[in-house]
Order: C-alpha cells, then sequence, then structure tokens
C-alpha cells in the first residue's frame, strides 16, 4: 500500500509528528485554555487512567443551569436524515419555517417513490404516506408487497403551496424558526440559519468542500465524485474531508499571521513547503482526540465470519483509500502533504469510529 500511496514514505517523519499523542501537560494546557476562552468556570478536564479524558465539576451548579456550550470538532447531517428535514449546515437548529419543513419532506418522498417505483419486494425501511380522506388525519402505512391499497394523493399544489410559503398552517407562527440562508458559494446543499454561521462554516471548511459555480470547474467536478463515492460507500468519509479542510484553513491562517510577524521584523521568507509547527499547531484540535486506523478499529459485522477478518479489514482499507484518492484530486495542497497520507486519514476516521457521539 505505500508504494500505491508514496506520501507516507515521503512524509513519515511529519505523520509521526501529527500522530503522536500529546503529553498529559499539553493536553491540560489545550483545554483549560480551550474552556478560558469559552469562558467557563467551575469545570475542567481531567485525564483518568482507565477512561479517558473527563469533564468535572469543581463547584455546585444549581439544577438547569448551563455548564459548557461548546462547538462540535466536525459534524454532518446524515444524507439520509436531510429528506426528513431542513437543518442549518453548520449549528444544526432547524430553519425555515413548519411549512417549509413538511413541505419539504413530501417533496423528498415523491422523488424517493418515484425513483424507487414503489416499495421493494421484502423491504423494510420504505414506507408510503397516505391520506385517511374520512378524518384528513394523515396515517402511516409499510409497504407490502402484494398490497392492494392505492395511496391517495395530495390535492394538486398542496406540496408547492407549503415550500413557497404561499400556505400557512393554522399555529404554525408559535413555532418560528431562522429563514434560510442558502451558501455563499452557491452550492444549493448547504443551508443555514444565519449570515454568521454561513461564515463560519464557510471559514472552517466549506470554502474547500463547496460544489457551487463558483469552484474551479475542474475542483467541482472532483468534489462531486468525492461526494457520490461517500454516499454510496461511507458517510463518515465526508466528516473526513472537514477534518483535513479544517486543518487546512487554519494552517492557512497561522501561516498568514506567522508571515505578518516576520514582516513586521524584516524576516519575511515566504516557502511552498509545509512549516510543520504551524501544521502542528493547526492539527492540535484533530490531535487530542484518541484514535487507531479505521480499518484496524471497526468491529466485524455480524454477518462476516471470523476466518475473513483479515479479507474484510483489507477491504475496507482499500474503501479509504480510494476516497482518499478522489479527495486529494480535489482540494490536494501541496503544504498540507502529510494530511493527505493514508495513514492519516486512516487515523481520522478511525477517531470518528472511536469517539462517534
Amino acid at each position: 500500500m505505500d508504494s500505491i500511496c508514496p506520501i507516507g514514505l515521503q512524509c513519515a517523519t511529519e505523520i509521526s509528528a501529527l500522530l503522536s499523542p500529546p503529553s498529559p501537560l499539553q493536553v491540560q494546557k489545550y483545554y483549560h485554555d480551550l474552556l478560558t476562552a469559552r469562558g467557563c468556570s467551575g469545570i475542567k478536564v481531567k485525564q483518568d487512567g482507565n477512561f479517558g479524558k473527563g469533564l468535572y465539576a469543581d463547584m455546585d451548579f444549581k439544577e438547569g443551569e448551563l455548564v459548557l456550550k461548546d462547538p462540535m470538532l466536525v459534524g454532518a447531517q446524515h444524507p439520509l436524515n436531510k429528506i426528513d428535514c431542513l437543518v442549518c449546515s453548520f449549528c444544526f437548529c432547524f430553519i425555515g419555517s413548519i411549512e417549509l419543513q413538511i413541505g419539504r419532506r413530501l417533496y423528498m418522498q415523491q422523488l424517493r417513490a418515484n425513483e424507487s417505483h414503489g416499495c421493494e419486494v421484502g423491504s423494510s425501511s420504505k414506507h408510503c404516506h397516505e391520506m385517511d380522506s374520512s378524518d384528513e388525519e394523515e396515517s402511516t402505512q409499510q409497504c407490502t408487497s402484494g398490497s392492494s391499497k392505492t395511496k391517495v394523493p395530495l390535492p394538486e399544489g398542496i406540496v408547492e403551496s407549503l415550500m413557497n410559503g404561499q400556505l400557512v398552517l393554522p399555529f404554525s407562527e408559535k413555532f418560528s424558526l431562522p429563514p434560510a440562508v442558502p451558501c455563499p458559494g452557491g452550492c444549493g446543499e448547504a443551508y443555514y440559519c444565519s449570515m454568521s454561521c454561513a461564515e463560519a462554516d464557510w471559514g472552517s471548511s466549506h470554502s474547500l468542500l463547496c460544489t457551487g459555480e463558483s469552484s474551479d470547474s475542474a475542483r467541482r467536478e472532483a468534489l462531486l465524485k468525492f461526494i457520490k463515492h461517500a454516499n454510496e460507500t461511507n458517510d463518515i468519509f465526508l466528516l473526513a474531508a472537514k477534518a483535513i479542510s479544517s486543518t487546512m484553513l487554519m494552517y492557512r491562517k497561522l501561516k498568514a499571521v506567522s508571515l505578518e510577524e516576520q514582516m513586521k521584523h524584516n524576516t519575511s521568507c515566504v516557502s511552498n513547503h509545509c512549516n510543520l509547527s504551524i501544521l502542528l499547531e493547526a492539527w492540535k484540535p484533530i490531535s487530542m482526540g484518541h484514535k487507531r486506523r479505521w480499518w484496524d478499529c471497526i468491529a466485524l459485522p455480524d454477518d462476516v465470519d471470523s476466518s475473513d477478518e483479515a479479507s474484510f479489514r483489507l477491504q475496507i482499507k482499500m474503501l479509504a483509500f480510494e476516497s482518499l484518492q478522489l479527495l486529494k484530486t480535489a482540494i490536494f495542497d501541496k503544504e498540507c502533504e502529510p494530511l493527505f497520507s493514508l495513514e492519516i486519514y486512516g487515523n481520522i476516521i478511525g477517531m470518528f469510529e472511536l469517539n462517534n457521539l
């Protein structure tokens, strides 16, 4: 595999440094600085030999009192869940309106029904929704092979009226939601609850992963191939892409600050080579997570015999390699080359496998 992915050999020193666990003192300082920046008091992160890191209180809190509000490291809405609800692509709160949420769900379900041409024989995951004309209440019935019941369609134009705001449901004003703000790159995939969330997501990862018309056509095509592969195999690759993108963008920000400081002292030296100290600083949030290579730590599925375990883990490794190559084609940056090694990619995904909430 190293011969197929030569970055592992070329950047062995940098990769080793990135994957070296931080010392207890580094962990303590990182979380102390993080909690201080968040304005949190009365709590601290401690290392436990048996259970790893834990959040501890060193003062009494009142019932219902906010203890900690902290943004997630990376997150993504599951592709299937996008059919059911529209949420902010950064903070994941519901957006739009009650009418838009319902209309969009009905529209997406109809699209899915058209694509599948009805329920498949033996499927237990697809459902048809029909309106009971006697009491106008929605009832849900699981489709089964040979079902003779016919789905009663909604009145013409109802879904469109819900989605465009022409139809207002009773009491929906009591459940107001923030308006949907489209992605500034125009991808049509990401929506936000506010411009602040849109800008935060753009600055943290989405500017590299946006497939909008403002993106370079070659990169957009490569990104679409990567996303398609992730959706068809494992959406955990989308999270890994966000982790790498956020590290790359933080590296660029820190490097710009470093160059500015050098210019003040007339010691500026522009270089396209990786600055390992800056890359380690950009990588620091991810360095705090417990990691193992994905293909080493993923649980063996029930339908895979133990005698086939080695073959299964090799398949998982090759799947990660395929995904990495697609991502590399889309957003590769020579200065951040170590991030595109299979070892780093596997450890990032393994971190999610071990720490997923």
